[in-house]
Formats: C-alpha cells, sequence, structure tokens
C-alpha cells in the first residue's frame, strides 16, 4: 500500500534530518536498506529541486511528536544510521550507503551462486542414486542365476557412459565454446577444455560449466541403464558395451542438443527453430525416457527373446520382489532430482515454489501410477500384483516428468492415470507379438514418455488453448509488449508432437544400426546352453551372486 502524504511528508523530513551536515550526493535504489525511503524518493527530489526541503528541516521534531507513525519512523531512521555505522548524530552519508548497498548486492548475487551449485550438486545426486534403483529392479526381475551379469552392465553403463559424456557427449549437446549454437549438434568443449579459463599470470577463472556437466551427465547415464533392462539375460556383454558407448556418445547427446540445447526444436527466431514457442519437455519424458525405451525396444526385437520364453517353460518369474520394491523406492526418491532439479537454480521464492510444484506433481502422478496398475491388474488376474503395481508406479514417474513444471495438480493425476493404462495395455501388447521384455523397459520408459511429451502441451495451465506457460513455468509466453502471446499452445503442441516422431525414428535408426549387424554377426546373443545355466556360472567370478541356497526356502 502506498504512503498517505502526510506520512512521506514525515518520511521526507527524517531523510532530510539524517542527511543533515552529511555528503551532498546519495543514491536510493531498489536495494536501499529501507522502503520507506525509497517511496518517497521522487517526492523528496521534487522538494530539493523546488529549495523548499530546508524550510521544513526546522519544523522536523514538532511535525514527528505529533503524527501518529512517528515512533516508528524515528525507530527506522535510528535503524538506518545504525547500518551505515554513523554514531549518535543525525547525520547519514548516503554516498557511503549506497556503497555498502552496492557490496550487499555482490554479496547477494554470490550466494545466489553458490545455491544455485549446492542445488544442482545435490539433485544430481539425487539422479545418480537412481542407477541404484535400477540395478535393483533389474536384478530383482531377473531370474537369480544372472544377477551378477545385470549388475554388472549397469555398473559399466555408469562408468562407461561417464567417460563417452566427457569425450563427446557434452560436446554434441551443449559445447558452444565459441559462442555459436547450431542447429543439430556443437563441436566444442571436448574433454571439458574451456570450462577453466587461465591468464598469463596462472590465476584461473572457472565457469558455471563443471556443475552443469555433472547434473546432465547423470541424466545421460540413466538413458543407458535403461536400455539394459530390455536386453537382460542373454545379451553378450562386448556387444552391449559397443551399443553403450554409442548410446551415450552420440545418439543421446544429439537428442538432448535439438531440445535443452536450444536445438532446432527450440523455439526461437532463427530460420531453423521449428517455430517460436518450440517444445516443452521439462525434465526428459521423451529426451531421456523415450530415447532409452525405444532403444530398449529395438534391442529385446534384435536379441530375441530368452530361450523358452514363449514356448511354455517354467520359472521367468522375478527372483526377488523385494529387490523390485526397493528399486521403486530408490527410483522414487531420485525422481525429486531429476524432476526439481530440473529448475537448474534455486535462488529466489519463486524457483522455490515452482519446484514445490514440481514435487507435488511427480508424487500425485506415481502414486495414482501405481494405484491404477495394482486395480486394473487385480481386475484381470484377480491377483495383486506387487512388481506390476510398481512398474505402475514408475509409469506415472514417467509420464509426469515432461509436464511436471506446467500443470496443476489435478491434471497430474490424470497424467499418471492416463500413463498407467497406457503402460499396461503395452504391456500386454509386446508379450503378444512376442517382445520379451524382462522389466517392461519400453512400457515403462517409451510409451509413457512419449504420454509424458503429449501431455506437456495438452495440459499447460495456460488459458484456454491459446495461451501457453511451458518454460514460463507461473507466467505466460508473453509477446515483445509483455502480452500473453496469442497461438503459443497451437505452437507448443506442434513442436512436442515432432519431438515424439523425429526421437522416436531417430534412436530406433540407430538402435537398429547397431543390434541387427551384431546380431546377425553372432555378436550379440548368448548361446542357448549358457542361458541355460546362467551368464554368472559362465561368465563371472564367484559363480553366483548370493552365498545362499534358496532351494532350501518355500
Amino acid at each position: 500500500m502506498p504512503p498517505s502524504k502526510s506520512s512521506s511528508v514525515v518520511a521526507v523530513l527524517i531523510v532530510l534530518a539524517a542527511n543533515a551536515g552529511g555528503g551532498s550526493g546519495y543514491n536510493v535504489s531498489d536495494e536501499a536498506v529501507l522502503d520507506k525511503f525509497i517511496a518517497v524518493k521522487a517526492e523528496y527530489d521534487a522538494l530539493v529541486a523546488q529549495q523548499t526541503a530546508p524550510a521544513f528541516a526546522h519544523r522536523r521534531l514538532d511535525i514527528l511528536q505529533f503524527h501518529p507513525g512517528a515512533s516508528e519512523l524515528i525507530a527506522a531512521r535510528r535503524d538506518l544510521r545504525a547500518n551505515v555505522g554513523v554514531g549518535a548524530s543525525n547525520s547519514v552519508n548516503f554516498t557511503e550507503l549506497s556503497k555498502k548497498r552496492d557490496a550487499l548486492a555482490i554479496a547477494i548475487k554470490d550466494l545466489q551462486g553458490a545455491t544455485d551449485h549446492m542445488w544442482l550438486i545435490l539433485c544430481g545426486a539425487l539422479v545418480f542414486l537412481m542407477q541404484a534403483g535400477f540395478a535393483m529392479v533389474e536384478a530383482g526381475a531377473c531370474r537369480v542365476r544372472n544377477v551378477q551379469n545385470v549388475l554388472m552392465k549397469n555398473l559399466v553403463d555408469v562408468c562407461v557412459g561417464t567417460l563417452c559424456w566427457w569425450f563427446t557427449g557434452w560436446t554434441l549437446a551443449y559445447g558452444v565454446g565459441d559462442g555459436e549454437n547450431n542447429p543439430f549438434a556443437n563441436t566444442q568443449n571436448m574433454f571439458s577444455t574451456g570450462f577453466l579459463k587461465e591468464d598469463a599470470d596462472g590465476i584461473i577463472t572457472p565457469s558455471n560449466n563443471m556443475v552443469n556437466w555433472f547434473f546432465q551427465w547423470t541424466f545421460a547415464s540413466a538413458a543407458a541403464t535403461i536400455v539394459s533392462g530390455g536386453v537382460a539375460e542373454r545379451v553378450q556383454f562386448p556387444g552391449y558395451l559397443f551399443f553403450t558407448v554409442l548410446m551415450t556418445c552420440f545418439i543421446y547427446p544429439c537428442i538432448v542438443h535439438w531440445t535443452w540445447g536450444n536445438g532446432w526444436l527450440a523455439g526461437g527466431e532463427n530460420s531453423w527453430n521449428i517455430n517460436k514457442t518450440g517444445f516443452m519437455d521439462f525434465a526428459g519424458s521423451g529426451i531421456v525416457h523415450m530415447c532409452g525405451g525405444v532403444a530398449a525396444l529395438v534391442g529385446a526385437a534384435a536379441v530375441g527373446p530368452r530361450s523358452g520364453r514363449f514356448t511354455g517353460a517354467p520359472g521367468f518369474e522375478p527372483h526377488s520382489q523385494p529387490l523390485i520394491v526397493l528399486g521403486t523406492f530408490i527410483l522414487w526418491f531420485g525422481w525429486y532430482g531429476f524432476n526439481c532439479g530440473s529448475t537448474l537454480a534455486m535462488h529466489n521464492n519463486k524457483l522455490g515454489t515452482l519446484a514445490a510444484q514440481v514435487a507435488m506433481n511427480t508424487t500425485i502422478s506415481g502414486a495414482t501410477g501405481g494405484i491404477t496398475v495394482l486395480i486394473i491388474r487385480y481386475v484381470l488376474f484377480k491377483k495383486y500384483d506387487v512388481g506390476g503395481m510398481c512398474n505402475g508406479i514408475l509409469a506415472g514417474l514417467v509420464s509426469i516428468t515432461a509436464p511436471c513444471a506446467n500443470v496443476e495438480s489435478g491434471s497430474a493425476f490424470l497424467i499418471g492415470l492416463i500413463g498407467a493404462v497406457l503402460y499396461q495395455s503395452v504391456s500386454l501388447l509386446v508379450a503378444r507379438v512376442k517382445i520379451d521384455d524382462p522389466i517392461d523397459a519400453f512400457a515403462v520408459h517409451g510409451i509413457g514418455g512419449a504420454w509424458g511429451v503429449i501431455a506437456a502441451a495438452l495440459f499447460d495451465w495456460g488459458q484456454g488453448t491459446d495461451k501457453f506457460h511451458g518454460w514460463s513455468g507461473w507466467e505466460c509466453l508473453a509477446d515483445a509488449e509483455g502480452s500473453c502471446r496469442s497461438g503459443a499452445w497451437g505452437e507448443a503442441f506442434a513442436a512436442n508432437m515432432v519431438q515424439v516422431i523425429v526421437v522416436a525414428l531417430w534412436t530406433l535408426a540407430l538402435s537398429a544400426a547397431v543390434f541387427v549387424p551384431l546380431r546377425l554377426l553372432g555378436l550379440l546373443r548368448v548361446p542357448e546352453d549358457v542361458q541355460e545355466k546362467g551368464l554368472d556360472e559362465f561368465k563371472h567370478s564367484p559363480q553366483k551372486a548370493y552365498a545362499i541356497d534358496f532351494s532350501r526356502f518355500s
């Protein structure tokens, strides 16, 4: 509420009194200590210009004595003097106050930078913890004789993926060392060159690239690990390793550049931008999960089903439901780093409230997906399916990953519900066409990811089907005059549909170009006798993942 005329005059008199005997120059801006002084600055300037201000100075004590807000204003003056370090006198040097204000602004900016770094490091660590979740889910879903092989592939995904991301992954996705951004991929910062600047005296100036490299690396590792589940229990390690290198060195980084790297799918005015609005995939339903899910489907189809999987042979049930449940909880926990961390900063309340909205939407969608699949499978099979419920939770989480920052909670509920129904339908369809996907990687990540990208446009909280919020979060995308831009929703929907199609085709084509030749050359599928006894016995030391004889337990 603006101050009244009388209170403004009193505040002006306090400023005059405080400045009496001090320096004549002052500079009060939005960063000044007291809002009352900011509010009346224009009035004070006018009084000074008219040379009328001094006429009031000798009456200031009488006015202060009888004004209703006198005690508050006198206390404010006292606080101002204390803030700039003056003594008991009534003089304040506003030049000195301006210097302290500028120093405070620099300190605040420095603290904001540190806060953003800590936010991304913490959230990146949460996303990295998801690797343990993937490992537990996949290990629990496979047969006991292949547990070590599954765990090794997950470890290799992280280690090899790290080196690939350092080598070419970041370069293609974000490497803008020369200041130019290309529509397809970039070429700078290979091996993190240019992250640090060193002058002739050896003084190093850091950049923000290190923390961004770390955070984005965790996403690249997740995309590669999704594929592991689709080819579990029958893929040869060298062939799988070759694909992991291609995935993290080229397939995934190019998709990242088209989108998050401000490539051709991003909005902009360049001739190569898809349109002014561009895509909306906040945390990677399509970029990460759909990419990994489609690659998993191609790999599962190319390597073929596990021996006896579709011929009625028994023994393909998950060997450990506890591991699956544990892995699901770890993934759910890590998802808050995945989605909330995609704000990429946490230096003001606006970002904090957006991260909170993201967390709430993520929770609601995941919970809805889990309950929905539990109910569907009970209706279909008259049994409670814990593993199915876990995949329903993951399907809900994947579905909300793209729209988590631009939809309200009711929409998050519907997105998780529809994502769970799509998951269950596609899971049955994939099994019907005899593609062996042991952990339903495609149904969870591929279809859930595609649906999430579409939902990010359909459920955006912009007004009607014309305005669009997208990356602007709480605010609409605005035109040059600051008004909500008309037609933005249609552009975003078109861009997101193109994203789904292009990511699917790109990943399918390049994955097939690797998996199919490897299969034809006999370098992809494990021989039948090895599958029968288990990869752990033939390929690992020790030969068993557990030092327990499970046959003793019923």
